[in-house]
């Protein structure tokens, strides 16, 4: 009973933590079973002989995550158009699964964002494990290069070189005063149909990218350009006339939900640099939408 107690009391924030690692919550509770399994199968012995069962699921977690990472890439090669994270919305329990007091480089609700989960996308797996260990949940370094098999100078370095990577792709991202004012402007274009107005508010090197997981229609390539941009969008009512958009609140700050009879049919997230939309992220695969129903 003991042992069960341990486990429950540590789930959320395991959860959290791979979810963070992998960016999808199936996948996160995937690493987790995993990681009990694991658990199961040491002798009593062993489990007595652990003086620490939270630090050691946390270590084998981001173990399992670490070889979920490494093949992760070649899965996504045979995926059905465009990955993205699967989005969560604001105070949800995966958002909410870390220290109080994350350290200052990265806040609590960025963590769980969107914008930084694609940026985390573009590391390596080593990196990634050991940015999200040290700086939103503030492992030490010799705990961390136990996990990676590295040194702790070595996990330092992996830690910095991610860190000086996610500093470099979200340099100008704007506060979420400035992140909501765009998103209502954005919103009020859109709903009035008006190009002009929406054009004005993309960036010209705007990106939108899709996720229907080949589960459902979503553009399969990236789409380029203010004007395509927003031409795309102001023709999706045309596709899904008995849609409902809305706002809701996620990591990102203002996002909008899309529900076609009462169901979550999407989560469209903006990414907003220097008073500008500079990325749509639309979320429609519904293995992705679990967290709206």
């Amino acid at each position: 009973m003991e042992d069960v107690d341990v486990l429950e009391s540590e789930r959320r924030g395991l959860i959290g933590l791979a979810y963070r690692m992998l960016g999808t919550v199936a996948d996160a509770e995937d690493a987790v079973q995993e990681t009990y399994v694991r658990w199961y199968r040491l002798t009593d012995d062993e489990r007595a002989d652990i003086r620490n069962p939270a630090a050691w699921l946390t270590r084998v977690a981001s173990r399992v995550c670490l070889d979920m990472l490494g093949s992760a890439r070649a899965r996504r090669e045979s995926y059905v158009g465009e990955w993205l994270p699967e989005p969560v919305p604001a105070g949800s329990l995966i958002a909410a699964s870390a220290p109080l007091d994350p350290l200052d480089r990265v806040t609590l609700d960025e963590s769980v964002s969107t914008a930084l989960l694609v940026v985390l996308e573009s590391l390596t797996p080593a990196e990634r494990v050991a940015f999200v260990l040290h700086d939103v949940f503030g492992v030490p370094f010799a705990e961390i290069a136990e996990t990676v098999g590295r040194t702790p100078d070595a996990a330092r370095q992996l830690a910095s070189q991610a860190r000086r990577r996610v500093r470099e792709r979200r340099a100008g991202a704007a506060t979420r005063e400035e992140h909501d004012a765009v998103a209502r402007a954005f919103a009020a274009a859109a709903a009035t149909g008006d190009l002009a107005a929406l054009v004005a508010i993309l960036d010209p090197d705007v990106v939108l990218r899709a996720d229907g997981g080949g589960l459902v229609s979503a553009a399969r390539r990236p789409v380029f350009g203010a004007d395509r941009v927003a031409r795309f969008l102001l023709g999706l009512p045309h596709l899904l006339p008995e849609a409902e958009v809305a706002p809701t609140l996620t990591a990102d700050g203002l996002a909008f939900l899309v529900t076609v009879d009462g169901r979550a049919d999407s989560v469209m997230s903006l990414v907003v640099t220097g008073g500008r939309v500079t990325a749509v992220h639309m979320v429609r695969n519904p293995d992705k939408l679990t967290l709206w129903r």
